[in-house]
């Protein structure tokens, strides 16, 4: 075992790497920004390795080599303090450490309750952003090829592989919580999530939001089908949505994405059900050329920034990605054309958005409501009284509005 090192006797640097990283394989990729540079000393010997973080978080300054004896009280003063720690112990050992510190950060004192639903959301995001900080100062080393620097260490390069991409030929420090996800999604990648309107399963990939709120999956098998000819999928994610019409009889669709790692485990699941020869997929913004006569999108739900590559799925700064579909629907969609918008009123019930948004958004775009199908949520958050923001999620509605253009 390496002696652990106290913050005075270890340092970090920071600088620019002179090579990338491709951050995921069988997938379109495009150019990585050079990945940072960590530099510290061990054992009296300059040690360095590249940075890497999924949610964007900036490489450590300060950088303190620690092990098995380090407490969860001095971890949680490192980490306050904005000290990185590598460990350099036991992998189980560092587990529990995390689960310790995530601890005595949920123990912080809280500030009262915020006087609306949306100031509470706002908080609760705060404290979301600072117990991520925190815990993520809590570092591992990974050695070229993916393998891990620590005692009774899992085998984590096929999950690293899936999640970041070839091997990097120098060492990499990760934030053991970000690496404990990449665990994990390879875990769900492997076991999938039961879709019942497809009687299959959807397998999702690191960094794409999981199909896990299956309402809104319902919602599209349920509604009446305006044509069986061609239909676009707007930020199809698992594909899940696109599998569903093709499942009930959707000749042909286009789904879109902008994020290549979607659109590869898009691919992945809708070849596993026998339905990629119908669905072509589109790297782009929203629309696809040309028009459809059934346009379905469920876009982001909450007008608020995204802290992590999953967010993206739930939070639309602005409610860019809605007033985007919206405005430009009416040059997608055929002269008899529907369009289903799948969406949460969570929003608005937090006072994000203001009530009768939508209804004002569709008419302002020329668009006019046939039908709403409403369902309400399934997911464990809806029953937790410990959420802050419960009151709101057990009210939550879930609807597909069926458009046409006026």
């Amino acid at each position: 075992m390496t002696n652990a090192l106290s913050p005075e006797n270890s340092g970090a640097s920071v600088e620019p790497s002179a090579t990338a990283t491709e951050l995921v394989t069988n997938r379109p990729t495009a150019a990585v920004p050079a990945a940072p540079v960590v530099r510290w000393t061990e054992d009296g010997q300059a040690q360095s390795a590249a940075w890497r973080s999924e949610n964007g978080s900036p490489a450590p300054a300060e950088v303190t080599l620690v092990d098995d004896r380090l407490t969860a009280d001095a971890a949680y003063r490192l980490a306050a303090a904005g000290t990185a720690m590598l460990w350099r112990g036991d992998f189980h050992n560092s587990r529990q450490l995390l689960q310790a510190l995530g601890r005595r950060v949920d123990g912080e004192r809280r500030a009262r309750c915020a006087p609306t639903p949306a100031a509470e959301f706002l908080a609760d995001r705060r404290r979301q952003a600072h117990r991520a900080a925190m815990l993520g100062r809590l570092l591992v080393r990974l050695e070229p090829g993916w393998t891990l620097s620590s005692l009774r260490a899992p085998d984590v390069r096929r999950a690293c592989d899936q999640a970041y991409g070839a091997p990097a030929s120098t060492a990499t420090l990760v934030s053991l919580r970000e690496l404990l996800g990449v665990l994990g999604a390879s875990e769900w990648r492997r076991k999938g999530v039961d879709i019942p309107a497809l009687g299959a399963r959807i397998h999702p990939h690191y960094g794409v939001f999981s199909p896990v709120r299956g309402e809104y999956v319902d919602l599209v098998a349920a509604a009446p089908l305006p044509s069986h000819r061609l239909a676009f999928d707007i930020g199809t994610g698992t594909g899940v949505l696109a599998a569903v019409l093709a499942q009930r009889g959707v000749q042909s669709i286009v789904a879109t994405d902008q994020d290549p790692r979607a659109l590869a485990c898009a691919r992945a699941n809708l070849d596993r059900l026998g339905h990629g020869d119908r669905v072509e997929l589109i790297r782009t913004d929203l629309y696809p050329p040309g028009r459809a006569p059934l346009v379905v999108c469920n876009p982001p739900w909450l007008p608020a920034k995204p802290q992590s590559p999953l967010d993206h799925a739930v939070y639309d700064p602005g409610s860019r990605m809605l007033r985007a579909f919206l405005d430009r629907l009416g040059k997608h969609l055929t002269a008899e054309g529907e369009a289903w918008l799948i969406i949460s009123d969570l929003a608005e019930r937090l006072g994000l958005r203001p009530d009768g948004y939508l209804p004002t958004a569709f008419e302002a775009s020329g668009l006019r409501v046939i039908d709403r199908l409403d369902t309400r949520p399934r997911h464990p958050r809806a029953a937790d009284q410990d959420d802050p923001l419960h009151a709101a999620r057990a009210g939550e509605i879930t609807s597909l509005w069926r458009l046409t253009r006026n």
